[in-house]
Formats: structure tokens, C-alpha cells, sequence
């Protein structure tokens, strides 16, 4: 028995560590789910909300779905910590599901045009709510696409990490999500550029026709033998080889600590705090600032490139300074002021003010973002990496779905009650600061050394055969 035990740890120990060149490879998964990110929520909302003139409820409530979904990434999780497909793990999942979302992309851009042209023609009856529930279907399957995707891709992360690297990899990787987010947002702005009324359609078209296409190669080029060379996971058993637990048994790993429940609570407040105003940043740039779509679409350079330079500081220089939850404090603290900042440059109507103020915003970001990401990884059984990183995927999932829905209610509700283009905006952003100062006071409430100790015996357990 001692011999079986201690080989799977031999075996580990040998196997090559995960270099830089590779890390930053699999960095592009993240990159091409920040283009997409640009594309759903950025290009497309606002094409919605503002050239197409659908209300922006309706667009924040289908766009939400892609989110509702989100239960499925503890099954997905789940299902790539015990089943392999195609011989592996998380690649092959990985693959299908970046396929999948990117056809459903240029889905649901027709549904929105057909929505468009039914209210043009009927007006809002049966038939134009109907295209609306095709819609919020659509936004819906795409969301378990990406949850296919994101999920397993998260728990790849910590299969091919050991604990003093993991870091390196966790910065670089997040840094390469907001690099997507800033090149899809140039790459957006440079094919909408010139747009028309006559033009929108054809040019809404090819952008959703490229832009998935290239996603899907940076994809699979991104995680490429991979798993194959640097997974971990067959030899993180415990000394168990290969076991599998079942769907219960990771259920009762993942509820064994109650600090799972507060990370939880404090990363639905965080994203919601932070995201409410995707939905509408881009209408505010149009609306307030009288920015062509082009040039709204290019505001997110500006946060993104923030946050890439904080992601990198945080890690580096930030968290062994103050520690992962001081630093996170103070990214929530510093994201509170952007918001209340953001009214003001509308109030003197200078768009240079706006790009600095989202400048200031994505250093607030990334700090905020990197030093949860640790916490989140610190929260993570290397047994059950799919599981955790499923419940830790959809806590991000319902925050954005809320948020995205939130957002458009928070404006038609800010225009109703003020009128004014700038209160109603105003409106939100406030909003925004409030509850990221909420997340705050939850984040005051995890442990980690609590959480490590009462998963650890869990799992113990588990393997075992006591649940």
C-alpha cells in the first residue's frame, strides 16, 4: 500500500513545470473570451439599445440569460474532474464549447436584426415579443457554450500549476483577458469605423463572422497538448490514483466549510458592483459625450489597459505587501471613487476626462480583480479544481446576469425619474459605488484558513469512503 501511495507523488514530481511561453499561451483562451465579451457586450448592446432602438430592459434582461445558465458549470465541472472525453480531461470540453459559442454569436446577431424589423413592422405585439424570447433562448444556449468553455478551462489552470507558480500563471492569464478585451475592442472600432444606417447590417455581419472564427483557432492553438504534457491531476488523489467522486460526494466537499458560502456572497457583490454599467457605458459615451459607435466601442482600451498594468503590479508588488484581503479593499475602495468620478467628466463634457476616468477605473479593476483571483485560488480543492472552479464560475455568472439586467432596469428607471441623460446615468454609476462598499464588508468574513482545514478533511473523507 505505502509503495502505490507514494508513487502517484513520484510521478508528479517529475513531470516538466509549466514554462512562461506556455503560460502566456494559454492566456489567449482568456484573451478570446474578452473579445467575445466585447462583441456580446459592448458592439451588440449597444447596436441594440441605441442604433436599433430596442429598450434597454429588454436588452439587459436577454443578455442576462447567457448568465441564467450558469447552475450548469458545477455539472461541467463536475463532469471534467471525473470523465474524460476524447482522452482528456478539460481540453476536448474546452474545444467543443469554444466552438459551439462562437456559431451562436452570429446567431444571435440575426435574431436581433429579425427583432428589429418586426417592431419596425408590427410594433411591440405577440410577434416582436416573440423574436424577444427567441432572443433571451439564444443568449441563453450561448451562455452554457462559454460555461462549457470558461469552466473547464479554470480547472486546467490549476492542473497544470503547483502552488509556487500559480500566481505567475493566474496574473498572466487575467492579464491576457483584458489585453482581449482592449484588442477586440481596437479590432471592433477599426471594421465599424465609418458605419452607416445603410452600412450597420452588412458591417455588424462580418465582424460576427471573423472575429469567432479567429477566437476558435486562438483556442485551440492556446491549449495544444497542454494537459497531455503538464496535468497534475492524475497524481493530486491523495495516494488514489485515478478515483472519481461522484456528483454527491463533490456536493459535500464543496459545502464542508462555511466560508464557502462567504467567498461566494463577496464575489457575487464584487462583479455585480463592478459590471452593472456594462450594459451601458457605451449609450452614456453616445448619449452624454454625442460619441460615434465607434468610438464609444474604443473606451474599453482605456479601462483595459489599466487593468492590465494593476493585474501584473498586484500580484507582484501589491499582495506581498498588504496581504491578498487589504489589497483587495482597496481595489473596492478605489472602484467606489471612479464611479462617483464618471458623472462628473459628463458634467463638464470633456471625453478626455471620461478616458481618464476609465483609465483610473481599470487600475482599480485590476487590482480588486487580481487580488480575488488569489483569494479564489486559495478556495480551491486541487481534488475537485472543475467543481470549486464551477461554483466560483457561476457566482461570477449570476452577478453578470444580474448585472446586465440591472443596469437597463437602473436607467429606464434613472430617465423616468430625472429625465436628464446625465441624473439617469449619474443614477447608476452611484448605485455601482454603493454596492462595491457592501462587498466590502462581506470580504471581512473569509477565512482561508478555515476553509483549507474543513475542505481538507472532506476530501480525506471522501476517499475514504465515509460520505
Amino acid at each position: 500500500m505505502a509503495s502505490r501511495d507514494q508513487s502517484p507523488v513520484a510521478s508528479a514530481s517529475a513531470l516538466p513545470r509549466i514554462n512562461l511561453l506556455t503560460m502566456f499561451r494559454l492566456g489567449l483562451v482568456q484573451m478570446s473570451l474578452g473579445i467575445m465579451a466585447i462583441l456580446m457586450l459592448g458592439v451588440f448592446n449597444r447596436v441594440m439599445i441605441q442604433e436599433l432602438a430596442i429598450p434597454a430592459t429588454i436588452v439587459g434582461g436577454s443578455i442576462a440569460m447567457y448568465q441564467v445558465v450558469a447552475p450548469a458549470r458545477i455539472w461541467f465541472g463536475q463532469m471534467t474532474d471525473s470523465r474524460k472525453l476524447w482522452g482528456y480531461h478539460r481540453t476536448s470540453y474546452i474545444w467543443i464549447g469554444a466552438t459551439l459559442f462562437a456559431a451562436m454569436a452570429f446567431v444571435i446577431v440575426q435574431v436581433g436584426w429579425q427583432l428589429s424589423h418586426s417592431v419596425e413592422a408590427n410594433g411591440w405585439g405577440l410577434v416582436s415579443y416573440g423574436w424577444v424570447a427567441l432572443l433571451a433562448l439564444a443568449f441563453a444556449i450561448y451562455g452554457l457554450c462559454i460555461s462549457a468553455t470558461s469552466t473547464p478551462f479554470f480547472a486546467l489552470m490549476v492542473d497544470v500549476s503547483d502552488e509556487d507558480n500559480r500566481g505567475k500563471l493566474v496574473g498572466i492569464v487575467w492579464s491576457m483577458l483584458t489585453l482581449g478585451i482592449g484588442a477586440g475592442a481596437g479590432f471592433s472600432a477599426g471594421l465599424l469605423r465609418g458605419i452607416t444606417a445603410d452600412t450597420l447590417q452588412p458591417q455588424i455581419n462580418q465582424l460576427f463572422t471573423v472575429v469567432p472564427l479567429v477566437v476558435i483557432a486562438l483556442v485551440i492553438l492556446a491549449t495544444w497538448g497542454v494537459e497531455r504534457k503538464y496535468s497534475r491531476l492524475p497524481y493530486r488523489r491523495r495516494g488514489s490514483g485515478d478515483s472519481r467522486f461522484t456528483f454527491r460526494e463533490g456536493m459535500a466537499i464543496l459545502t464542508a466549510s462555511r466560508q464557502t458560502g462567504y467567498f461566494f456572497t463577496y464575489l457575487l457583490m464584487l462583479i455585480l458592483g463592478m459590471f452593472i454599467q456594462q450594459p451601458i457605458l457605451e449609450p452614456f459615451a453616445g448619449e452624454v459625450f454625442g460619441m460615434t459607435l465607434a468610438q464609444s466601442t474604443a473606451l474599453n482600451i482605456f479601462w483595459s489597459l489599466g487593468s492590465l498594468v494593476s493585474l501584473s503590479l498586484t500580484g507582484f508588488l501589491i499582495v506581498p505587501k498588504l496581504g491578498k484581503k487589504a489589497t483587495a479593499k482597496l481595489g473596492c475602495f478605489a472602484m467606489s471613487a471612479c464611479f462617483i468620478l464618471l458623472p462628473i467628466t459628463g458634467l463638464l463634457g470633456q471625453p478626455r476626462l471620461l478616458q481618464g476616468a476609465l483609465v483610473l477605473f481599470g487600475l482599480a479593476l485590476g487590482v480588486a480583480t487580481g487580488s480575488s483571483i488569489s483569494l479564489m485560488l486559495d478556495l480551491t480543492t486541487a481534488e475537485t479544481a472543475g467543481t470549486f472552479t464551477g461554483l466560483w464560475g457561476l457566482a461570477q455568472a449570476f452577478a453578470q446576469a444580474t448585472s446586465s439586467f440591472t443596469g437597463g432596469a437602473l436607467l429606464d428607471l434613472g430617465r423616468q425619474a430625472f429625465g436628464a441623460p446625465l441624473l439617469a446615468y449619474g443614477f447608476v454609476f452611484w448605485i455601482e459605488a454603493a454596492v462595491i462598499l457592501l462587498a466590502v464588508l462581506l470580504l471581512r468574513r473569509v477565512n482561508v484558513a478555515e476553509f483549507q482545514e474543513q475542505s481538507g478533511k472532506a476530501v480525506i473523507a471522501a476517499m475514504e469512503g465515509d460520505l
